[in-house]
């Protein structure tokens, strides 16, 4: 398997370059009239003009693909007028297939799934790096949180969405390809998707990317977003 780096993007693989390939020969022909945005893809301004877009990331979590490691997916989210309306995220190693979007329940390889009902932030399992909860970051302590890590970020939303995790938290940008089809399932399973003040997410924008995100069921996800007022917005440093 040839590997190499995309710099700050991380590494890359021949697989992920033919996964991109064929979706998007299956899907484009499927749907001509559909955008097209994807990690390994040359973006294009024709997508800004068209109502329906597929949003593609082949492998996210690419890293863990190369090592070998159960924790990468492929993501495929549908976005009309600046809304995910529909995902689809596979873990082939898993074998997991989770769907879901507007008028679609969420499934799980076919069975119904939904967000948890998690209402406390007292231990709350949470997906997200522990150093960002550290109490030096806040003016006032996160109470106990339980803590746990995926490296793909549409996997997170994934198991969010399936209520194996009470939410995800995701600060500074995120590319719309790494969450398009993740946040489509959490709102179809019943949770609530917005950036980190509590602003939803606005998709097939000209620069493709979010300002942070934070997933969950409605009641832990208007807790999260009381926490979070204070975090910074990464947008100020590009207007100054």
């Amino acid at each position: 398997m040839r590997t190499w780096s995309k710099g700050a993007a991380g590494p890359v693989t021949e697989i992920d370059l033919a996964i991109d390939k064929l979706l998007h020969a299956k899907l484009t022909e499927a749907r001509p009239d559909y955008g097209w945005l994807s990690e390994e893809s040359a973006d294009s301004a024709e997508r800004l003009a068209r109502a329906r877009v597929f949003v593609v990331d082949p492998i996210d979590g690419t890293e863990a693909f190369i090592a070998k490691r159960p924790q990468f997916t492929i993501s495929l989210g549908i976005v009309e007028n600046g809304r995910a309306v529909a995902g689809a995220v596979f873990n082939p190693i898993k074998d997991e297939m989770s769907l879901g979007g507007d008028g679609a329940p969420a499934t799980l390889n076919g069975a119904p799934i939904r967000v948890s009902d998690m209402a406390t932030l007292e231990d709350a399992h949470l997906l997200g790096k522990r150093a960002f909860f550290d109490d030096k970051n806040w003016p006032r302590p996160w109470p106990h949180l339980r803590l746990s890590f995926r490296p793909s970020i549409a996997r997170r939303l994934a198991l969010v969405a399936a209520g194996r995790f009470d939410g995800v938290i995701l600060a500074g940008f995120k590319n719309e390809w790494d969450i398009a089809a993740g946040v489509a399932l959490v709102e179809a399973a019943g949770g609530r998707v917005t950036d980190p003040w509590g602003v939803p997410l606005a998709f097939n924008a000209e620069v493709p990317k979010a300002p942070g995100l934070v997933a969950a069921g409605p009641k832990l996800h208007a807790l999260l977003i009381e926490r979070l007022v204070t975090l910074p917005d990464p947008r100020a440093k590009e207007r100054q």
